[in-house]
Order: structure tokens, then C-alpha cells, then sequence
């Protein structure tokens, strides 16, 4: 019966290429600044809701402080985290 891992391995230049990429994608990409800022926006747009009864600009308000509080805090969180 034929063993093919005695043989010798073929293509050592593709190896050696992937070898040399593994490094690169190993770099994590901040991802908890996207999702603190969906959360904080939707926070944001129910504190606004339920504090202004309902009212549009008041609602729009509590969204973009909610979303922007997210986003800067899920970036100190990722630069943290790369250290």
C-alpha cells in the first residue's frame, strides 16, 4: 500500500510564500469600536426617546452621542488591548 507522507514534499517555493504571508494576517483589526458604537447609538436612541416622550430631534441627539461615546470608547479599548 502506498505511504504518500514517506514521500518527499513537492513545491518547497509555495511553502516558503506562505510562510512568509502567515505573518501579515495574523494582525487583528479593532473590532470593538464598531460594536460600541452600534450599541452606544442604540442606547442613545432609547434614553433619547424615553427622556424627550418621543421627540424626533431629541431622539437624533441621543443617537449621535450615543454612537459617538461608543466609538471612542471601543477605540481607548482596542488601543489598550494592543499593548
Amino acid at each position: 500500500m502506498a505511504r504518500p507522507h514517506h514521500r518527499k514534499k513537492h513545491k518547497a517555493h509555495l511553502r516558503e510564500y506562505q510562510k512568509s504571508n502567515n505573518s501579515l494576517s495574523t494582525r487583528s483589526k479593532g473590532k470593538g469600536t464598531n460594536v460600541f458604537a452600534i450599541v452606544g447609538a442604540v442606547l442613545g436612541l432609547a434614553i433619547g426617546y424615553f427622556a424627550a416622550d418621543g421627540q424626533l430631534i431629541w431622539m437624533i441627539g441621543g443617537l449621535l452621542a450615543g454612537g459617538a461615546i461608543g466609538y471612542f470608547a471601543g477605540k481607548k479599548i482596542d488601543e489598550s488591548g494592543k499593548s
